[in-house]
C-alpha cells in the first residue's frame, strides 16, 4: 500500500515538475528558525537557490555546507540561499543548522508549501530562481554539485 501511495505521489510530482519551470516562483512568507520573517518576493533582484530538505536526508547534509560556502563566496554577487526543512519538528533542524553553522535562512516547510512548488517528494529538491523571480531549474535528488554551482554562477552573470 505504501509503495502504491509513493508511486502515485511521485507520478503527480513528476507531472507537475515541468509546470513550474519558466514560471514565477510561488510567493511565501515564513519565519526562519530565529523568528525573522522571510518573504520570497523581497528577494527579487537576487538569484535564489531554494532548497527543500530534511535532517534524515544524507545527501541533504552533504549539500547544505556547500550551499553555505556558495552563500559566502557569491552572496555579494546577489546569491541568496533559502533552505526549507520538511521535518515535522524544528528541534532537530535547529540542532543540525547549528552543527553545520549554516549562514543562510532555514525555514520550516509543510505539505502546503511543498504543493505550491509542484510536490517535493524525494528530498532534496532544489529550485534555482532567477533575478526576476522565475524558476529556471528544478533539481530533484542528490545531484552533481559542481554542475549546480556552474548553473548558479551562470545565473549570477545574466
Amino acid at each position: 500500500m505504501c509503495s502504491l501511495l509513493f508511486c502515485a505521489g511521485n507520478f503527480i510530482a513528476q507531472g507537475q515538475r515541468g509546470e513550474m519551470l519558466h514560471k514565477t516562483a510561488p510567493e511565501f512568507v515564513r519565519a526562519d528558525l530565529s523568528g525573522r520573517s522571510i518573504d520570497l518576493k523581497a528577494y527579487r533582484g537576487k538569484v535564489v537557490l531554494l532548497n527543500f530538505w530534511a535532517t534524515w536526508c544524507a545527501s541533504c547534509q552533504v549539500e547544505l555546507p556547500r550551499f553555505g560556502a556558495w552563500q559566502r563566496d557569491y552572496g555579494a554577487q546577489g546569491l541568496e540561499i533559502i533552505a526549507v526543512s520538511m521535518d515535522d519538528d524544528a528541534t532537530p533542524v535547529r540542532a543540525l543548522a547549528r552543527r553545520l553553522q549554516l549562514n543562510f535562512p532555514v525555514l520550516m516547510g509543510d505539505a502546503k508549501l511543498g504543493t505550491q512548488y509542484g510536490g517535493v517528494l524525494g528530498l532534496p529538491v532544489t529550485f534555482l530562481i532567477d533575478r526576476n523571480g522565475v524558476i529556471v531549474r528544478k533539481i530533484k535528488g542528490a545531484t552533481n554539485l559542481t554542475k549546480m554551482k556552474s548553473q548558479v554562477k551562470e545565473l549570477l552573470v545574466n
